[in-house]
């Protein structure tokens, strides 16, 4: 915890640089220890892994959405553990606080001169890898203390701005199936999160192994694989990683495409949206197309970076109608008509 201060502007990409080249390869070698380190406590889920790696690289947050069972809590300890970051677990509830997610002003005496004082009590907010499981159980007042420090990157405290030390990553968790008693995050704050992705249930051979490893006694290790300054300098790589503009232009124009009314609105959007993706849709298709080449080790991003991340982009980001409904079409079903649609493009 340290006082707010402007971050360094970063360097030019000069993939010439040894240091720069070094990065690259480096990248592609942690992802490969951070899936294996993974792998030894968790059966499959590879492309949940791969999206909460590729958002670590791009400085973003992940919704993790699936139903009670499926590992997902485990995953992200057990990232934390290959990360050696400091990692803290929220427990959202209806009764939970926002001081209890950001922290609060103690009273306490001064042992040298009798006087009380004010002192600023750390909430767990004030971690790297933060895990808000079942954020949609607890009310808006208090999502939203989350949301801003997810945003802001910083908490504020009896006038007192406090930076959240980097690197800080939000992993959410919500359960799509239980309803009751529950306060679904609106759009507006769903847009905070980089990543929507949607954890499946396995196949049988994944279960069978499942079932196998966790009834036997098994004492798992996972060893750090990287530190909190390498990430942050793996991140300021990737926003030096350059973007054809080609790749520019077809992730502005996906974006638009989903807009109702749009001049380049797709008829795929024009029959099954109401509402369609803001311009943040487009940076984080640019920005974690780049992430992934980056953890392939590659200098520069291609098409299909871009469209291996679009249903977690855009899933959370646009809203279909009763079209759609009507016909048994989910959003991910309507995305993935979007995207065959606009190969025509290239």
């Amino acid at each position: 915890m340290s006082p707010v201060s402007s971050p360094p502007a970063p360097a030019g990409y000069d993939l010439a640089a040894d240091r720069d080249v070094q990065l690259l390869q480096r990248a592609g070698q942690i992802a490969t220890e951070l899936r294996t380190a993974v792998e030894r406590r968790i059966v499959g889920q590879q492309h949940i892994v791969d999206g909460i790696l590729t958002a670590m690289m791009a400085n973003g947050h992940v919704l993790l959405v699936g139903v009670p069972g499926l590992a997902k809590t485990l995953i992200i300890s057990t990232l934390a553990e290959a990360l050696h970051l400091k990692f803290s677990r929220i427990q959202f509830t209806p009764d939970l606080m926002p001081t209890d997610i950001t922290g609060t002003d103690v009273i306490e005496e001064d042992k040298i001169t009798g006087k009380r004082v004010f002192r600023f009590v750390p909430g767990p907010i004030f971690a790297n890898i933060v895990l808000a499981d079942e954020i949609n159980r607890t009310p808006p007042k208090t999502q939203a203390a989350l949301l801003e420090a997810m945003q802001e990157r910083d908490v504020t405290a009896a006038g007192t701005t406090y930076h959240l030390d980097p690197p800080f990553f939000v992993l959410a968790t919500q359960n799509p199936i239980e309803q009751e008693g529950t306060y679904p995050l609106p759009e507006a704050q769903l847009d905070r999160f980089m990543f929507d992705l949607r954890i499946g249930y396995p196949d049988r051979a994944e279960e069978e192994k499942i079932a196998t490893l966790t009834t036997e006694v098994q004492d798992v290790e996972v060893n750090p694989v990287v530190h909190g300054d390498e990430i942050i300098e793996l991140q300021k790589l990737v926003r030096r990683i350059p973007v054809p503009p080609s790749i520019v232009s077809y992730a502005v124009r996906l974006a638009r495409s989903t807009r109702p009314g749009g001049e380049e609105q797709a008829a795929v959007a024009r029959r099954y949206i109401s509402w369609g993706a803001g311009p943040r849709a487009s940076q984080y298709l640019v920005l974690g197309a780049k992430a992934r080449a980056a953890f392939r080790g590659v200098p520069t991003p291609t098409m299909q970076d871009v469209h291996d991340i679009v249903p977690a982009i855009l899933a959370h980001r646009i809203v279909v109608n009763f079209d759609a409904e009507a016909e048994g079409l989910s959003t991910r079903d309507v995305i993935a008509e979007l995207i065959s649609e606009s190969r025509k493009w290239t």
